[in-house]
């Protein structure tokens, strides 16, 4: 990150030509595309969605072309005006299972469970809208350790999932095929590849190593017969998107998790646009610069309200994509707009959507161990980006503890009330609030762990 505009080829307002544009545009869709599609098939996957997969794939394509138009053009108020690719959140996953599971536990059906998780992500989607407007104050409560416990706790609440399909989904569980040894060998083969591809690669070779382990272990496990090509037979090939295709509902306790990591990810969303206003070498103090990550938040609002109304889950910036640009060397907005185009008309092509549904799950969950893992550090790197004193051990101690308690004894709450126990069923929300609280409730200045040690060795000289 550190060099700014010298190492840059085009700047953010250069017009590249159209042949360079869409090569650069073309490596920007290689590093997010899986990042977009994953959500929809990892959701698909656990709530048995089955026959709507594909046509949410595509939707999910083509809102992030809708979505990185606005936030790279900038329309009025709206948008970053960075090259800022726009694509599925992760963050979302685990209250949007949560929320899927309840309405399933009710006797509802597919169509029941995906009119509750567009309802409650439509109207989350007004949180971040106003919040985008105080997005400077919000540093006081939102502070790194509040982000990075919750990122932390996202990642490894993921975890779960990831490793489910990693060992052979949740259809094995049923089939009693759950941890084959065939399992655990491709799943064992794409993070293997993925790590050779991410150290022995050339940069174009590294940003799209997720998608080569993918690949790799499809074939693989397609030399094994287990690919199964009849969804791709069955296939809508073209699809239209259709606003409110599945209806609408809405529950305000399965609301509240939703509603605070749409505050998460405008805090997120302002950090990927600083590091995005790094690179392109454009100030990251002052009006201009405050501006860029209001009307970029407002962006990520707007854009996951879009989401929901065309029926897939909420946006928001892709950080992978500032490390396509710092690597291309392309900091122009105008590529944002190929970049559009390309993903809109793929999401026209429910197809595409079907292959990817023949992606075995073991060779699924090998891709997304890695990215659920990093998304676990990621929140690491920011809760080490500031020294740790005593008050943030306990912060995070208590944060982390109650986090990852509700995740491994769920039973834990049974006994709660109904709003209560949805509430503090999903573990970011807890662990969330736990940070944001005791961040307000213990007063800065407490001592340093080493500090107390320094203490302490001058009365009892250290052995």
């Amino acid at each position: 990150m550190s060099h700014g505009k010298h190492a840059l080829i085009y700047g953010l307002e250069d017009k590249p030509a159209p042949a360079a544009a869409s090569l650069a545009a073309i490596q920007h869709i290689l590093a997010s595309i899986i990042g977009i599609v994953t959500p929809s098939l990892v959701i698909g996957g656990v709530l048995g969605l089955g026959a709507h997969v594909p046509y949410l794939i595509a939707m999910s394509l083509f809102v992030s072309g809708v979505a990185t138009f606005i936030q790279s053009n900038r329309i009025g108020p709206v948008g970053s005006g960075l090259l800022s690719v726009q694509g599925t959140s992760f963050a979302f996953l685990g209250a949007i299972l949560a929320a899927g599971f309840a309405v399933k536990a009710r006797g509802g059906t597919p169509e029941d469970i995906l009119a509750m998780i567009f309802g409650l992500c439509l109207v989350g989607c007004l949180v971040e809208i106003v919040l985008s407007q105080f997005i400077d104050k919000l540093g006081r409560v939102v502070n790194p350790t509040v982000t990075g416990v919750v990122i932390t706790v996202i990642g490894l609440s993921l975890v779960k999932v990831g490793f489910t399909d990693f060992a052979g989904g949740v259809g094995a569980t049923k089939d009693g095929s759950l941890g084959a040894p065939v399992n655990l060998l491709l799943g064992a083969i794409v993070v293997a590849v993925i790590l050779v591809a991410t150290f022995m690669g050339k940069p174009m070779v590294r940003i799209s190593a997720i998608m080569m382990g993918l690949i790799a272990g499809t074939v693989v496990a397609a030399l094994m017969g287990m690919v199964d090509v009849s969804p791709i037979a069955k296939a809508q090939w073209v699809a239209l998107p259709i606003p409110f295709k599945f209806g609408f509902d809405f529950d305000i306790a399965l609301f509240i998790p939703m509603a605070f990591l749409y505050l998460v990810t405008a805090i997120e969303t302002s950090g990927d646009l600083t590091a995005n206003s790094v690179i392109s070498g454009q100030p990251v103090k002052g009006p201009l610069y405050l501006s860029r990550i209001k009307g970029g938040v407002l962006g990520d609002g707007v854009n996951s309200g879009l989401a929901a109304v065309f029926n897939t889950f909420p946006n928001t910036t892709f950080s992978q994509n500032n490390g396509v640009m710092q690597m291309t060397g392309v900091a122009s907005r105008h590529v944002g707009r190929y970049i559009a185009l390309f993903l809109v008309i793929l999401g026209f092509f429910p197809v595409i959507g079907s292959v990817f549904l023949l992606i075995p799950k073991p060779v699924l969950g090998g891709a997304t161990l890695v990215l659920f893992g990093s998304i676990a550090v990621a929140g690491i790197r920011i809760l080490a980006s500031e020294p740790i004193d005593m008050r943030r051990v306990y912060i995070m101690a208590v944060s982390f503890g109650l986090g990852l308690g509700v995740t491994l004894v769920p039973e834990a709450t049974q006994h709660l009330p109904v709003f209560l126990k949805q509430v503090v069923a999903t573990p970011i929300t807890l662990a969330g609030l736990a940070a944001i609280l005791l961040s307000l409730a213990i007063p800065e200045g407490a001592k340093s762990e080493s500090e107390i040690e320094d203490e302490a060795e001058e009365i009892v000289p250290a052995e």
